[in-house]
């Protein structure tokens, strides 16, 4: 009788489709970004003061952020592929009458509901892309990330000079690219089949979090923070550098470390590939507070330079979480990702208010000096999750 030889098949992997979820996702992120590049003209128009301005970023995060492990849930028991799409298109339609309403408890409305697009797309997207990526998971995760980071970044400096020219009535012409990407996700995003796992319910879900609790705690705090950080120097340092005298603009600096930290992303996922997620996560949020400090106390390109290795260091772990959390617990990875993406980030976001006190009451610097050594925490609790073997080894 011949010898049997039994070969482990190596996962195909998708590049067609990532590459259509990735270019999703930089527009999904344009329009996660689309209230602060909006609010100055909606304070010229409709005299909305900063307390409103906080009111209607805070709803939009809230919804968007804390509902994403409820749609995670929902997708891993389904294996359903339709809201990716339909969650663009939603955002997409609600987002582009935001300037031509002029009440603002409705723009309030419209803004909350809004949220829940991109709500029902992380999760979704992000699991589709983990699935399809066969060995290469959290490199091409950061590649889908890094997409959603450069669209952000470019949010600021495609959309004012728009609204500027066209008035706040054009935001009804932003529909169009989340009629094209709808499109094409309908068309083109992984079939039911490829998503769809062995069916679960909510007490499997339970066993499978208290399973791997230990280690998702870890996660959860290291998102957390790191967001806390992140979204901290996004809205302090805008402030900060108004007070400076710059060789660039704030806002060319801004999109230099959201560029960089895309970039940073990419080359995070592929080592965390190759040489594990854990030494990852704790090598690179340690080594982010010293590029930081050595940003703030040098001048020129110098510290240009820096900048943009922090953001490149505080980011290159953004997705290696969500593949460490969707390992963690691999039953269930839309509700990971809903975890990592949207659940820890918006605690994280919302941490920022005291952060802002702070500043308000003890000076910016203060708050700066604060947000610079938050990532080095975050990598020390990084040091409590599990230490898995890569997932690519050739």
């Amino acid at each position: 009788m011949p010898e049997t030889i039994l070969t482990r098949k190596t996962p195909s992997i998708d590049y067609s489709a990532i590459g259509i979820l990735s270019f999703a996702h930089t527009l999904n992120d344009m329009y996660s970004n689309f209230l602060p590049a909006l609010l100055p003209f909606l304070a010229l128009s409709l005299g909305i003061n900063a307390t409103k301005a906080a009111i209607l970023v805070s709803v939009f995060s809230v919804s968007s952020s804390f509902i994403q492990p409820f749609f995670g849930y929902f997708m891993d028991k389904q294996g359903i592929r339709w809201l990716v799409h339909i969650g663009t298109l939603w955002m997409a339609i609600l987002l582009s009458l935001t300037g031509l309403v002029h009440h603002f408890p409705t723009l309030v409305l419209i803004v909350g509901l809004a949220g829940f697009g991109t709500a029902a797309f992380h999760p979704q997207a992000s699991t589709m892309v983990s699935v399809i990526s066969g060995g290469r998971k959290a490199v091409l995760l950061s590649f889908f990330v890094a997409c959603g980071n450069i669209g952000f970044a470019l949010s600021l400096l495609i959309l004012p000079p728009f609204f500027a020219k066209f008035g706040l009535a054009s935001t009804v012409y932003t529909i169009v690219p989340g009629l094209i990407v709808a499109f094409l996700l309908y068309f083109f995003a992984p079939k039911p089949d490829a998503l769809r796992g062995a069916p679960i319910n909510l007490i499997q879900v339970f066993h499978s979090i208290k399973a791997a609790s230990k280690e998702l705690l870890a996660i959860i705090f290291v998102i957390a923070v790191r967001t806390l950080a992140y979204s901290g120097l996004l809205t302090i340092f805008p402030l900060y550098f108004s007070t400076k005298t710059l060789i660039i603009s704030w806002n060319n600096l801004m999109f230099i470390m959201l560029f960089c930290g895309a970039l940073g992303g990419i080359i995070g996922g592929y080592l965390s590939d190759r040489y594990g997620r854990k030494g990852l996560i704790v090598t690179s949020l340690v080594l982010t507070t010293p590029l930081l400090f050595g940003f703030l106390f040098t001048s020129g390109w110098i510290s240009t330079i820096l900048l943009a290795l922090a953001g490149a260091s505080l980011l290159s772990s953004f997705s290696v979480t969500v593949v460490a959390a969707q390992e963690a617990i691999p039953n269930n990875k839309s509700l990971a990702a809903g975890i990592t993406m949207g659940f820890s980030a918006g605690l994280g976001s919302l941490a920022v208010i005291p952060i802002g006190r702070i500043g308000d009451l003890y000076g910016l610097s203060t708050a700066i000096m604060i947000l610079f050594c938050l990532p080095v925490v975050a990598g020390f609790i990084a040091l409590f999750m599990k230490n898995r073997p890569p997932a690519y080894t050739k």
